[in-house]
């Protein structure tokens, strides 16, 4: 049922995204369409023409006429070549070259409005007037078919909800979302920026988002040590033949930096076109900047010989790696170009590997637990038979495969497995996280490897002296730092817990008289390792208890006449209550130390 009433909405927004482009083309005759699909929370169309902010208004009134009208939505199947002459005469090129690209002998199928025709596969509700409740929500730019060489056309956002009460419930959560936005937060709070003259999607850590950084790090490695994990370094840059070996290029080709010519190799009278095909094509030597960390640490284990007595070996690392994103899907920490993995990489025999995937899996769990990260489904990416992105054989594929399923059983979570998903190297569990505005993330992800072992020639002497190959576990419960901290911004509101805050305390003395001793008091908790920081300005306590709230300082220690003559401060927290109240130095600094040392969360905070 739940998933009949799933599939009915998406039917309904994607029946939304029609309704658009009929309202736009009987406002703005003319305007050439390009596509509209449903998304999991609404819809868009995309349009080679110019909007206004207050176009959206207008379009939208029309949407709700013709949703009025309860007008049949009329599928039928139509030829090639009529489909072509229909939007021939209509003048919809872009029409035209999607019908192109439909392969022979699919059936090719047109949705009609009245008058307006559009090509698609369906489905759609039968009536407008079963569409519900729609509101349009932002323009943005998009290049036709998601390609940087291709023109920009302006894409229209909206979404749908059976019920009017339902619409508006989801437009308060995308004003809550806008509250909680990491970039806006971001600057706020002074956690990072993205400088144009550094480069897009390159982000940089500013004091107190680097203070949040390290202190995740700090957990995840504590953990790791406890695991039995050891750390190590790669370089960023390595040998383009490292990543013909692993497969990385060309199976990430589009997504990665242009390799860099050996300089030792260098003819400086090609151009750089004939440069380029010669790095492609491996005639030539050259660098790449590293889209993964695995070659790096395949290297390592194979540096030296190896027994099943040092197996399993995990070498972990916060590497940091570099993708080539489309510059219109840059978002802030979320989706950048330059980002740092909690990357962890597994050797082990066959029968450790059902072992090492559950204590990833925990790993992971704890993470959640810990951030307030209650719900997440977890999602079993599987290779798609029909595809030839994926390299390895069959049977390594079928084993890996069911190794997954059966860790994932005794993880005891709620999961679905999709096709598609997998890396080209091998399936992989991700963790679907929600968070406070029921938002959904894909973070930590567990895959497992049987075919890198293999093209790099991996081995150990296993206990019969003879020589075998390790099964590769890849694993990163935090994934992107970068994107990890953007929706740990969000997830908290920019409060957050004590033991992440960049600044745990502050001390504001009511007057200039008393900066000296909140100083040398400021001191006092920062040999404690505590983060503290004093308002020294020349202002009324008023405005400095303000400000602390406006950067979201968790606790402050208000420094007057009384509390300097009985050395003590005046403890007021915005998220953990316990700790108000008037106290010594000393006392003071040991309840901090035990909150932190707890990494509770804070007072209120509601958990997904």
């Amino acid at each position: 049922m739940v998933g009949e009433v799933g599939m009915n909405v998406m039917e309904a927004r994607h029946s939304a995204a029609h309704v658009l482009a009929a309202a736009v083309l009987r406002l703005f005759p003319g305007t050439r369409l390009d596509i509209g699909p449903a998304t999991t929370t609404g819809f868009y169309y995309d349009f080679d023409r110019t909007f206004a902010a207050e176009d959206l208004l207008a379009i939208e009134e029309e949407m709700r006429r013709i949703i009025a009208a309860d007008l049949p939505i009329v599928r039928r199947e139509i030829t090639r070549d009529a489909a072509h002459e229909l939007f021939f005469r209509q003048g919809q090129c872009y029409k035209m070259e999607r019908l192109a690209d439909i392969p022979a002998g699919e059936v090719i199928t047109i949705y009609s409005i009245e008058d307006f025709d559009d090509l698609c596969r369906g489905p759609h509700v039968a009536s407008t007037g079963k569409i519900g409740a729609i509101k349009l929500l932002s323009i943005a730019g998009a290049y036709y078919k998601g390609s940087e060489a291709n023109r920009q056309l302006q894409r229209i956002y909206g979404t749908a909800f059976p019920t009017q009460a339902e619409l508006d419930r989801h437009l308060q959560t995308l004003e809550e979302a806008k509250l909680r936005d990491h970039r806006k937060l971001g600057k706020e709070l002074q956690l990072f920026t993205v400088d144009p003259e550094v480069g897009p999607g390159m982000v940089l850590w500013l004091p107190k988002g680097t203070t949040i950084r390290l202190e995740l790090q700090k957990f995840i490695a504590d953990e790791l040590n406890r695991q039995g994990y050891e750390q190590v370094m790669t370089p960023h840059v390595a040998r383009l033949e490292l990543f013909r070996t692993s497969g990385h290029f060309p199976y990430y080709r589009d997504s990665q930096f242009e390799p860099i010519a050996d300089r030792e190799m260098l003819d400086r009278g090609m151009t750089y076109g004939e440069l380029a095909g010669e790095l492609e094509s491996g005639k030539r030597g050259g660098f790449l900047i590293k889209p993964m960390n695995c070659p790096g640490h395949i290297k390592i284990f194979s540096s030296i010989p190896r027994s099943y007595r040092d197996l399993p070996c995990r070498f972990a690392e916060f590497g940091t790696v570099y993708r080539w994103e489309q510059s219109g899907e840059l978002s802030g920490m979320t989706r950048v170009r330059g980002f740092t993995q909690d990357d962890a990489h597994i050797f082990c025999t066959d029968g450790q590997l059902e072992g090492e995937i559950l204590g990833c899996l925990g790993l992971v769990q704890k993470i959640f637990q810990t951030l307030g990260m209650g719900k997440y489904r977890v999602r079993i990416g599987l290779r798609d038979p029909e595809s030839s992105k994926y390299i390895g054989g069959d049977a390594a594929w079928e084993k890996a495969e069911n190794a997954l399923r059966r860790a994932v059983g005794e993880l005891g979570a709620p999961f679905c497995e999709e096709l598609g998903e997998a890396a080209f190297y091998g399936p992989k569990i991700d963790f679907i996280v929600r968070d406070v505005l029921g938002r959904e993330w894909q973070l930590g992800t567990v895959q497992v490897d049987y075919n890198l072992p293999e093209r790099f020639a991996l081995s150990y002497a296993g206990s019969d002296n003879r020589s075998h190959v390790p099964v590769l576990i890849h694993r990163a419960p935090f994934g992107s730092l970068e994107r990890f901290c953007g929706l740990l911004i969000e997830h908290f509101g920019g409060e957050f817990p004590l033991w992440l805050a960049p600044e745990q305390l502050r001390i504001l003395p009511v007057n200039d008289e008393f900066v000296e001793m909140a100083e040398k008091t400021a001191q006092m908790l920062r040999e404690k390792s505590l983060r503290v920081k004093v308002d020294g300005h020349s202002e009324p306590l008023g405005a400095k208890i303000r400000r602390a709230e406006l950067d979201r300082i968790p606790c402050v220690g208000v420094l007057g006449q009384r509390e300097a003559e009985a050395g003590t401060l005046s403890i007021r927290s915005r998220i953990c209550k316990s700790l108000e109240g008037n106290y010594a130095v000393e006392i003071i600094a040991a309840r901090l130390v035990e909150e932190i040392g707890k990494k509770s969360l804070p007072d209120g905070f509601s958990r997904p």
